[in-house]
């Protein structure tokens, strides 16, 4: 049978199958069934494709910047010592702590997990840094079994990346194992602070590994390690609180301000390098055929970032001081989360792990089908998450006034997670920015700090910050049931 069929079946030349190939590549007429979409990106095509976007459930920041503006309406139009510079300039004080915590957490949720155990970890962290510093002698002062289990701890942490051909994450822990032996913790802030972030990293590994190589649930690993991370803090702290306000570098970090020639530098840093980046993208694609942005449409975004910046940076370099010494500059509480955002940005969007994060969170069986790592890339996640904890704790510590017995417990994991979703960053994975957990921060920051200029009752706050997740998590819900629709 299949002879007579290869017998009676017409012949081609080679010539009229490579015609017929150059026909449906398009590359004869140019009217091909697949071309590249090389037309500019103008104004109007980028706000018609941001309204699409809109209409197809996929609201982004929109509802937090929203909400963050009408908080500031309310809170300004009802007492004048709202706007008042002292007042705005403790905001990222009172914000820095959430949002640096949140950055982590919106990895996490990006695959669709969560991590209970990120402010508490945070804590944790901290505990053994100020532990250090103080005692100047960590060994001592938490004795051989805590000090033991620390480096066993670190030293599997490190063996469960290099199982899992990573490279970066245990190579911080490494590092962090080194500054332990060698005792250089106990004496320079900034190495103490290296070694908490290691910590960190190293209790992300374990919770991913449990969650991505087990299978256990995240939910359930995180909330089993938010328990035993607060006993961890209190072997660390030996039941007493640790005062950190003693440390000029770890105290700066929630109440000095950089210089005003620094904040300028900061500002200009930032704006002119988001300038330069969009054009350089936008002659990089079209130089690669493909659609771009055009030059009015680069400069517009460039110019709201450029004006934003430029007003606030203006306002943080006025004095704000009631008595002789002049009180100005950018509070490095709002310079260390925007630096933390920015670099997470450019990595889960420049790289290919981040499209891989992505892909997870959209649907981890395609991830899966096309090859990615996805447990490797699922650990990678809790380990940042948990390595920004330990920052936040650090900010949280000083915030505080020391790493006390409680350091990381309470609301603050609640506040972390309302301040991803509340930015933006969808609770089922796929959708989120890091800059949802620095917008979001600021919204959560804003209520109580409204609420305590009208001194109305601390319950309020409760309530109103509640609410407001639950609309942020009604928005989700719906967003993402509009787009399956559509």
């Amino acid at each position: 049978m299949t002879e007579d069929i290869t017998a009676n079946a017409p012949v081609e030349s080679h010539e009229d199958t490579e015609a017929q190939d150059h026909d449906e590549l398009g590359e004869g007429d140019g009217q091909g069934l697949f071309q590249a979409d090389v037309s500019p990106r103008s104004i109007i095509g980028a706000l018609r494709e941001y309204v699409g976007r809109l209409r197809s459930g996929d609201p982004g920041g929109l509802p937090s910047v929203l909400g963050l503006l009408v908080l500031g309406i309310i809170f300004a139009s009802t007492t004048p010592d709202f706007l008042s510079r002292n007042n705005v300039a403790n905001l990222p004080g009172q914000a820095s702590f959430i949002a640096l915590i949140a950055l982590g957490l919106v990895f996490v949720l990006l695959v669709g997990e969560i991590d209970l155990s990120a402010a508490t970890t945070g804590g944790m962290c901290a505990a053994f840094a100020a532990q250090g510093l103080s005692s100047g002698n960590l060994h001592g002062a938490v004795g051989d079994f805590v000090y033991i289990g620390l480096i066993v701890g670190m030293v599997a942490a490190i063996g469960i990346g290099v199982f899992n051909r990573m490279i970066t994450a245990p190579a911080i822990v490494a590092a962090g194992l080194v500054l332990l032996l060698t005792g250089a913790t106990n004496h320079h802030q900034p190495l103490a602070f290296f070694f908490a972030i290691s910590i960190g990293v190293a209790v992300g590994m374990f919770s991913g590994v449990l969650v991505a190589r087990l299978g256990i649930p995240s939910f359930v690993v995180t909330l089993a390690l938010f328990l035993s991370w607060e006993g961890v803090e209190l072997y660390a702290l030996k039941n007493q609180s640790v005062g950190t306000t003693k440390f000029q570098i770890w105290f700066g970090l929630t109440h000095f301000n950089m210089a005003p020639w620094a904040g300028w530098l900061f500002y200009i840093v930032l704006a002119g390098g988001y300038l330069v980046f969009t054009f350089v993208r936008a002659q990089l694609r079209r130089s690669a055929g493909l659609s771009s942005d055009t030059v009015a449409l680069v400069l517009i975004r460039a110019g709201v970032i450029v004006a934003i910046g430029g007003v606030i940076t203006y306002f943080l370099n006025q004095n704000r001081g009631s008595g002789l010494t002049p009180l100005r500059g950018v509070p490095w509480a709002a310079s260390v989360p925007i630096g933390c955002m920015v670099f997470w940005t450019l990595v889960l969007s420049k790289s290919t792990w981040g499209r891989h994060l992505y892909a997870i969170g959209g649907n981890i069986e395609a991830a899966r089908r096309a090859g990615i790592p996805v447990e490797r890339v699922k650990i990678s996640a809790f380990a940042i998450c948990s390595g920004m904890a330990a920052v936040g704790g650090l900010f949280l510590a000083d915030f505080s006034g020391g790493a006390t017995t409680g350091l990381g417990q309470g609301d603050i994991l609640l506040f972390s997670v309302a301040a991803a979703v509340i930015g933006g960053t969808s609770l089922f994975g796929g959708r989120g920015k890091p800059r949802d957990a620095v917008v979001g921060a600021l919204v959560i920051a804003t209520i109580p700090n409204g609420i305590h200029l009208h001194a109305f009752p601390e319950q309020a706050n409760e309530v109103i910050t509640g609410l407001v997740l639950l609309l942020a998590a009604s928005v989700d819900a719906i967003s993402r049931r509009r787009s399956k629709a559509a």
